[in-house]
């Protein structure tokens, strides 16, 4: 029989080397397709029209990314009230319980596709000096988000339809902004290992500058986050200011197509710091369902696949305060009741 020790190291020796295997597999950069043949967003499935969408964060009071997950029930419980207003959801990561809302989908919603995030985080981190300093739990999550997506997309085709590598990690005020360098070998590698389209999501105020051009690249569609709430618009101003910032962005990527894919409005903020500073707007449950109306509206005109944010409110969300913003962008409070904007005459 080994000695204890022995095994000990034998072990350790081992997973050393599955470790370093690991890592270099990871970090193998994937190949450009050349020529780039651009995968069309699927804007039609069996005949239904796939662009109005919605984002979905599934985590209740209580529950939280990393903690308590909602059971399949809580999830079957969402989809019955998501699915008959919305034909697209879109989830942010690729991780548990990504694959309950997925087999869910499937089983009782066949008329509902997903687009599938894959959270990236910042691999390295500076340091008091500045320097550089690798992050080895980031690149072990990160590959578990991109080995998860492409299982994940093989298992579901028909309820995955396209992924979503990364979301905000270029624009300038990113609080998990990452290496354009590593998010462009992401996007690749999914491309590389599934069918799907794949692209990246960001602010409006990333992909209307020039270095935005060599992630476009890379991209099979842009999904552009644009919330007129944010940027000192009102309900009256929001659509046109929306309609600019997409004219520039076209101009800057002509021919690449383009998915809004986050606009919506709070019902709820604080009177202090960003909120008070860039939201000029009044944020209550009236004017949620009034900019909803001209959304419609604008939307009836010209087509566009567009994902409103979002779904639930997420106490979760944020610091202690009960009132800041990134807790009420929901159409259904956290609590599954509804808002006015549901009731809306469509």
């Amino acid at each position: 029989m080994t000695s204890v020790p022995r095994a000990r190291g034998v072990i350790l020796a081992g997973l050393s080397i599955v470790l370093v295997v690991g890592l270099a597999v990871a970090s193998r950069p994937a190949v450009r397709q050349e020529p780039f043949v651009r995968r069309p967003y699927p804007e039609w499935v069996d005949g239904r029209w796939t662009g109005r969408g919605i984002a979905y964060g599934m985590h209740r009071d209580g529950q939280r990314p990393g903690g308590l997950s909602p059971s399949r029930a809580e999830i079957a419980e969402d989809l019955r009230l998501i699915a008959p207003e919305w034909s697209a959801l879109r989830v942010y990561g690729s991780l548990e319980p990504t694959e309950t809302v997925l087999d869910v989908a499937r089983r009782s919603h066949p008329g509902l596709v997903v687009l599938l995030g894959v959270w990236i985080d910042p691999e390295t981190r500076r340091d008091s000096a500045g320097v550089e300093q690798p992050r080895p739990e980031a690149v072990r999550a990160n590959r578990a988000q991109l080995d998860a997506a492409a299982r994940l997309a093989a298992r579901y085709p028909g309820v995955v339809r396209a992924i979503v590598v990364g979301n905000e990690t270029q624009v300038a005020w990113s609080a998990h902004r990452s290496s354009r360098e590593r998010l462009i070998e992401a996007i690749r590698e999914m491309r590389a290992r599934t069918r799907v389209p794949v692209t990246t999501a960001d602010d409006y105020n990333f992909w209307n500058k020039p270095e935005s051009e060599p992630v476009a690249r890379e991209c099979d569609f842009l999904m552009v986050h644009a919330h007129p709430l944010w940027n000192g618009q009102s309900v009256e101003t929001a659509i046109p200011w929306t309609e600019t910032q997409l004219a520039v962005i076209r101009e800057r990527h002509p021919g690449v197509p383009l998915v809004l894919g986050e606009t919506g409005w709070a019902t709820q903020r604080t009177d202090t710091g960003d909120e008070a500073k860039y939201m000029k707007a009044e944020s209550s449950e009236r004017m949620q369902a009034a900019y909803l109306d001209t959304l419609d509206a604008w939307l009836a005109k010209r087509p566009l696949p567009v994902f409103v944010f979002e779904a639930f409110d997420e106490n979760w969300k944020g610091g202690h305060r009960p009132d800041e913003v990134e807790k009420h962008w929901g159409l259904w409070r956290a609590d599954r009741s509804a808002k006015p904007a549901l009731a809306r005459p469509r």
